[in-house]
Formats: C-alpha cells, sequence, structure tokens
C-alpha cells in the first residue's frame, strides 16, 4: 500500500524548508556503496528529530541503532559543543561505515559509538549510571523494542522523551495473527507502554517516502 505522492510530498518539504546538505547525502551515498539496507529516516523525519533536540536544549542523547549514522547526525547537531550523543550498533560493518559518516558531518567530538548487543550495552550503562538521558531514539531490531522501552527509561531523567520508530508497520500492527517478529515485538512495545506507569505515551501514523509507518512518543513522568 503506498502513493507515490508520499515522496513526492516529502522532496517539496526537504527542496523548501531543507535545502541541499551535503553531510547526509554523503552519508546515504557512502550506505549505498558499502551495502547498507536503505532503511535511514527520510529527511524530513532526520529533521523533525534534531529539531525536536533542538527545541528541548537535549544535552545527553542516547540512540538504539545507529546504521550508518543518518539520524545519529540529524541528532548531534542539536547538541551544544559540551553534548554527548551515545550510539549503539550491533554490526561492526555499519558502525564502521557511520564513524566514517559522522567523521565527515565534523561531529566525531560529540558521538560515542559502541559496538554490540544493544540489550547488553545497555545494561552496562544502567549498572554503571551513565543517566540521565534527555532524549532516546530507538531504532533498532523491532523483537527488542520492550526491553530497550525499560533500559531507556531506567536511564532517562524526568521529562524526557523516547521515540521508537517504525511502529505501525503497514497497518500490521493491529494483527494478532501476524508472525512476523517485527510485528510480534512491536505489538509486544505497545503492551509494555500501556502497562508501564512511568511513562504517558502516545504514537503517530505517518506515511512519506519511506511509506507507511509511526512512530511512538513517550515522556517520563517526575
Amino acid at each position: 500500500m503506498s502513493d507515490p505522492r508520499w515522496s513526492e510530498v516529502d522532496a517539496y518539504i526537504a527542496g523548501k524548508l531543507h535545502g541541499p546538505d551535503a553531510a547526509l547525502e554523503a552519508a546515504l551515498e557512502a550506505n549505498a556503496e558499502a551495502g547498507l539496507p536503505a532503511i535511514d529516516v527520510s529527511p524530513p523525519q532526520g529533521e523533525f528529530l534534531r529539531l525536536l533536540a533542538l527545541g528541548m536544549g537535549a544535552r545527553r542523547i542516547l540512540e538504539v541503532g545507529t546504521l550508518g549514522g543518518y539520524s545519529t547526525i540529524c541528532l548531534a547537531r542539536a547538541l551544544p559543543e559540551s553534548g554527548r550523543l551515545v550510539t549503539l550498533e550491533l554490526d561492526p560493518h555499519h558502525a564502521e561505515v557511520a564513524r566514517s559518516n559522522i567523521a565527515r558531518a565534523g561531529l566525531a567530538d560529540r558521538v560515542d559509538l559502541r559496538v554490540g548487543p544493544a540489550a547488553d550495552a545497555l545494561a552496562a550503562m544502567e549498572q554503571a549510571g551513565e543517566g540521565p538521558f534527555d532524549l532516546v531514539f530507538i531504532d533498532a531490531d523491532k523483537p527488542g523494542n520492550a526491553a530497550y522501552l525499560r533500559r531507556a527509561i531506567a536511564l532517562s531523567r524526568p521529562g524526557a522523551v523516547i521515540l521508537v520508530d517504525n511502529v505501525v508497520r503497514k497497518g500490521r500492527v493491529i494483527d494478532a495473527a501476524d508472525e512476523d517478529p517485527a510485528v510480534r515485538g512491536t505489538r509486544a512495545l505497545f503492551d509494555a507502554l500501556a502497562a508501564e506507569p512511568r511513562v504517558t505515551a502516545t504514537a503517530l501514523q505517518t506515511v512519506g517516502d519511506k511509506g507507511w509507518d509511526g512512530f511512538v512518543m513517550a515522556v517520563v513522568k517526575g
């Protein structure tokens, strides 16, 4: 299910409001040359992330799922010079490409990229007391979403925002009989949010260059 106008409108938005961006365009080219899947956030989504972080005055950001660093660059651009972004990536090849993209964007000094299973990294961060974070963006393997959410809450300050991407799955999220691990993981995320007293949350459907999907936004209670 798609409509070519979705991509056309995204291109219109980017052309009118963003303009060309050499670093992000180079990142996408490098990702494609390295064989990474083309599942980065779209330019309007990336700018949304930057503006959200900027409007919050975020100084510490946590990202679960780096891929080639496109969203990492968008988020890190919102940080002050003293700010820090920790991003977690399972695949060493993806991480290598992301490091290069982040360095090319001039943001290596603000980004701490850690390679390995996110569940292990988050547990270690919680044990070490590395929080609190102001903003968390979760865009990794969907079966891990509920576990990542719980760790993100523990690592966040009151008032922090947690975003989880790709939660509509072209509408498949409402199908309880769907056995796809990504759909089941997304439904588990919604169940976890519904039962979680430490956050208040909603989700929005989106359409655009990435098709029909959506994201969860949760705010950690004081």
